[in-house]
């Protein structure tokens, strides 16, 4: 199956306008965003990790006044949000391999972490804390349990892969950071799974 996460990339890059139409503007995360919010040191910026064509999440932060800097593979995709959004930062980059010399006061992977392999997901801890300020709120979805899964984004077979909750917790732990609230398959956010920490 992992060969399929190869290929994420490209479905994104190939099919940005058709994810962009998909993508609901109703904001059905917003009671946890607003969480996450919530925890974020005053004045903070936001890091969006997989920002996607940026609406409406970082919208959302954008509108309440946070400067957000976005991270997507796809260059189509950071082409709409540099559009939609030209005051922020965008940039064209693999989340694998993110060193932005940074800190920042929030960092968000709402619906990316999960397209990475649970061998590459291990490696993004040590990514999420040399990008985390001191108290800095940290934000993903995953699967419920390890493994792997294949669904289909305009015919083509896309990739989910997830570690076990408890590897989670441990690989937080030993990042510098604190389970603030995790949820399984959240009936109330289309069945997600929602990791919510932050830096001790």
């Amino acid at each position: 199956m992992s060969d399929h996460a190869g290929r994420i990339v490209g479905i994104y890059q190939r099919h940005a306008l058709a994810f962009d139409g998909a993508r609901g503007k109703s904001l059905f995360e917003r009671p946890w965003l607003e969480r996450f919010k919530s925890l974020l040191p005053t004045d903070s910026a936001i890091l969006d990790i997989g920002c996607g064509s940026g609406e409406p999440i970082a919208r959302h932060f954008i509108e309440a006044g946070r400067a957000v800097t976005g991270i997507d593979a796809s260059p189509p995709l950071i082409g709409l949000c540099t559009q939609r959004f030209p005051e922020q930062d965008w940039l064209v980059a693999d989340m694998r391999s993110l060193a932005l010399g940074r800190r920042f006061g929030g960092l968000l992977a709402w619906d990316s972490f999960f397209h990475l392999t649970p061998e590459d997901q291990r490696g993004m801890f040590a990514v999420f804390a040399a990008h985390a300020a001191p108290g800095a709120a940290l934000m993903f979805t995953s699967g419920p349990s390890h493994g792997e899964a294949i669904g289909s984004f305009e015919g083509e077979p896309l990739y989910h892969g997830s570690l076990d909750p408890q590897e989670y917790r441990e690989l937080l732990d030993r990042s510098g950071f604190a389970v603030v609230s995790h949820v399984v398959e959240d009936p109330g956010c289309g069945g997600r799974t929602i990791w919510l920490a932050r830096t001790r």
